[in-house]
């Protein structure tokens, strides 16, 4: 993330809804900065295309956006709620010149943000988003549209079937999901119809849909990929063969298996690479993740004969280096899949399918197929703080650098800021799990005590 940026974080905007920049004045402000970013001198009209979540706040935030974007010449087409991912393709498919998404993705309902996806249906690049900034402190009046040159606003109704049509077309032709008992908790976010739809309609025996009646304020709450226990709790209760769980926005998945165990995303990295490779899809021989991905991983590539490249944290980096790489799969152990053949950012329910095909093929058990190689002992903490980082204070920098010193080459640490919330994420792996536990302990008192 680029420093001196005053609104953009590692995936977008996001914040307390209406507070700070999310304030009607401030959104429209920014949706005619975007839009006259996004505008080209050619004969074609402009357009954008909105989706959100199901926060109340979007209700606020929508019409502003709107308000932004017409007032600078850009028609606009609403899609409603709708994951994440479907806004990203229908800004191709649709040739839009930018995609908007209105979410604040796992955070819980208090919060709201903006994704940005341009005409090529990728997020920004940090040139983009300054170049935007920039031109947020232009006075309100300059590049206004006039009469006929304004934008038009359509909402439409079509948008939840037509990326339910493109996310079906991922499944492996001819394959049913036929046989098979589903779970699936949509986080009372933006998936909560298209995602038991998709199954449904493959032919899957039975879906059951849990997280799937919205009221504004219930999303994540409890539910979805970042509180798992809904998950299990349903998959045990009615025998299911496999829980998918969700997040708000539905750019990201975990899985749980028959018998409720909890599989992450880089388990579920393990089992489309390998897959793949024995069906010739993976392209380039490797897989790119993020720092964050458990160790036991990156061994399981290396025994593969497959590359392991990490990035930073972010599913924006890790397509970023996808793409310079030529590599076709990549993902975060938070549940991010990124599968360029089929879309250009996570898609939580396109991955599901993948997974799925592969226990599929397998002919054996979720549990048999999804825990694909050995995890090195690792925990991680999140700290909450106010003020200054206290990964600044010096007596932090110096046990941070003490401890990695202790674990030499069996093991790491990563402590580094969110950069969606107001948090201190602390990271320790290693072969020798009473030293992770002993220098985790040790590390977040220490944070603990430096954060005010």
């Amino acid at each position: 993330m680029a420093k001196n940026k005053l609104f953009f974080g590692t995936d977008g905007i996001r914040g307390p809804a209406n507070v700070g920049v999310l304030t009607p004045d401030n959104v429209m402000r920014f949706g005619m900065a975007a839009g006259k970013y996004f505008l080209r001198n050619n004969i074609h009209k402009h357009s954008v295309i909105i989706g959100k979540d199901t926060r109340l706040s979007g209700y606020m935030i929508e019409p502003a956006l709107v308000a932004g974007f017409a007032s600078v010449g850009m028609d606009v087409k609403l899609c409603g709620p709708i994951p994440t991912p479907a806004v990203a393709l229908l800004t191709t498919r649709l040739r839009a010149d930018l995609g908007v998404m209105i979410t604040a993705s796992h955070n819980g309902f208090s919060d709201n943000g903006i994704k940005l996806f341009g005409p090529d249906g990728r997020k920004l690049s940090d040139e983009a988003e300054l170049a935007i900034e920039a031109l947020m402190k232009e006075g309100w009046k300059k590049g206004l549209a006039i009469n006929e040159k304004l934008g038009r606003v359509r909402r439409y109704e079509d948008f939840q079937a037509r990326y339910i049509e493109i996310a079906k077309r991922t499944f492996p032709l001819g394959m049913s999901l036929k046989g098979m008992k589903i779970v699936i908790d949509c986080a009372n976010g933006a998936a909560y119809k298209t995602a038991p739809d998709t199954f449904w309609e493959l032919g899957a025996d039975e879906v059951i849909s849990i997280g799937v009646s919205p009221n504004g304020s219930n999303i994540n709450d409890k539910c979805g990929s970042t509180h798992t226990d809904a998950i299990i709790s349903k998959t045990l209760e009615t025998g299911a063969d496999i829980g998918i769980a969700l997040d708000g926005d539905a750019d990201r998945v975990l899985i749980c298996d028959e018998k409720g165990n909890l599989i992450d995303g880089d388990q579920l990295l393990a089992l489309i690479a390998t897959g793949w490779r024995n069906n010739d899809q993976l392209t380039n021989g490797g897989v790119v993740s993020t720092v964050m991905s458990n160790l036991g991983l990156e061994r399981y590539f290396e025994g593969q004969g497959l590359d392991f490249i990490r990035t930073n944290v972010g599913d924006r980096h890790v397509a970023a280096r996808m793409l310079e790489g030529g590599y076709n799969l990549g993902g975060e152990q938070s549940g991010h899949i990124l599968m360029t053949d089929f879309a250009s950012t996570g898609d939580g329910t396109i991955a599901s399918l993948q997974i799925l095909a592969q226990i599929i093929r397998s002919g054996r058990l979720a549990s048999e197929v999804l825990n694909v190689f050995e995890t090195v002992p690792q925990v991680l903490e999140n700290i909450p703080f106010s003020g200054t980082s206290p990964l600044e204070k010096p007596e932090v920098i110096s046990a941070i650098k003490e401890s990695q010193v202790m674990l030499g080459n069996s093991g790491r640490i990563l402590v580094r800021p969110s950069g969606t919330e107001k948090l201190i994420r602390v990271m320790v792996e290693s072969d020798d799990e009473s030293k992770v536990n002993k220098i985790k302990g040790e590390l977040v008192s220490l944070i603990q005590n430096n954060t005010h």
